[in-house]
This record gives C-alpha cells, structure tokens and sequence, in this order.
C-alpha cells in the first residue's frame, strides 16, 4: 500500500476541509479549499484512496509546501 501526502499549494488557510479519515476518494476529488487573498482554491486528490490522517484543522494557517493530509493508495 503506497502513501502519498498531499501537500499545500500555497500560503493560506485552511477554510474547510471535505472529507474525514477513512474516507475512500479518487483522483481530482476536492479534499479541502484554502483561502488566500479572499480566493478559495481547492486542493485536489492527486490520487484514487482512502484518507488515512487530516494533519491540519479549519482555520489553520498553513505554508506552501506544508502537509495537509495523508492517503494510501
């Protein structure tokens, strides 16, 4: 079973997170959105899993190229 962390694309905050641990998603499936500058981006499944850890909470600033979550595929 492979890992993969999906990481933040850009410096923000996490405005919602859409799907919780356990969840089965698949490639392109929106994850969270991030708010920048009043812009919400969303943060795509970069590939078909299951959402083993949400490593960050609404509301939370976060970094460019910090860790938002992980999946095993």
């Amino acid at each position: 079973m492979a890992q993969t962390n999906v990481l933040s694309d850009m410096n923000g905050s996490v405005w919602k997170i859409m799907v919780s641990e356990g969840d089965s998603v698949a490639e392109d499936d929106t994850l969270a959105v991030l708010e920048s500058m009043k812009m919400e981006i969303p943060v795509l499944a970069p590939v078909s899993g299951t959402v083993e850890k949400i490593l960050v909470t609404e509301g939370q600033p976060i970094a460019e190229g910090a860790p938002i979550m992980s999946l095993s595929s």
